[in-house]
């Protein structure tokens, strides 16, 4: 009786999955979440480690056109100087040559074009025309004898051969600055960034070789 009894009881199956077994939904939903977060942080991270760069690679540009800046500034300060001594140059020729005029009269126009140019192009095309003016007001000295022993126009030509030499050093550095600059922005990944923010090339100062020699006094 009691085995037939045993055997009418209904068959259970297996009962439900715990909620942490391994193959539960919990889990499985867990483990997607987990994945998902890990993804999150390791875009998170790129997408920083991207910005980083492009702050980097922004800042070494700037960096370098400041430079260009401050090296142009010490170029305008040796044209300044150069250009205020220019009309105490002519002066002095002029007590003792002054049928000289076409010399006299083209360092005076040259240095007022070099005055009213905007861009380094045109200024250095007016400098260069200034600068080889200068050398032909300074050689003249040896067609005028008395001119040639003046002390205040010997005394004004050697000012104006140390003002070319440190026009010249002053050129040099920021032509050198202008070549980085330029070439920094034609590397990559640099361009893209010089493209992106606008960054616009230097532009280089021509130049001649100055004034050599100041004359001497015969005393």
């Amino acid at each position: 009786m009691d085995l037939q009894r045993d055997s009418t009881q209904p068959n259970r199956g297996p009962g439900p999955a715990a909620p942490w077994s391994p193959g539960s939904p919990h889990r499985a939903k867990a483990r997607n979440t987990e994945q998902g977060s890990l993804m999150d942080i390791v875009a998170g991270m790129g997408m920083v480690a991207v910005l980083a760069c492009v702050v980097w690679l922004f800042n070494r540009l700037v960096q370098d056109r400041n430079q260009v800046a401050a090296a142009w500034s010490d170029v305008d300060v040796q044209l300044q100087r150069r250009h205020d001594l220019v009309p105490n140059l002519v002066s002095a020729v002029k007590a003792y040559a002054g049928h000289e005029r076409d010399t006299l009269q083209r360092v005076t126009e040259e240095r007022s074009r070099s005055r009213a140019a905007s861009t380094v192009e045109a200024k250095s095309r007016a400098e260069t025309a200034l600068e080889s003016g200068l050398g032909r007001l300074v050689a003249l000295a040896e067609a005028y004898p008395d001119l040639k022993a003046s002390e205040n126009f010997a005394d004004l030509s050697r000012q104006l051969v140390v003002i070319e030499d440190h026009l010249q050093s002053a050129r040099r550095f920021y032509n050198g600055s202008v070549r980085q600059y330029n070439d920094r922005q034609q590397q990559f990944p640099h361009w893209i960034i010089a493209r992106l923010f606008g960054f616009q090339p230097g532009e280089f100062f021509a130049g001649g070789d100055g004034i050599a020699k100041a004359p001497e006094v015969d005393l």
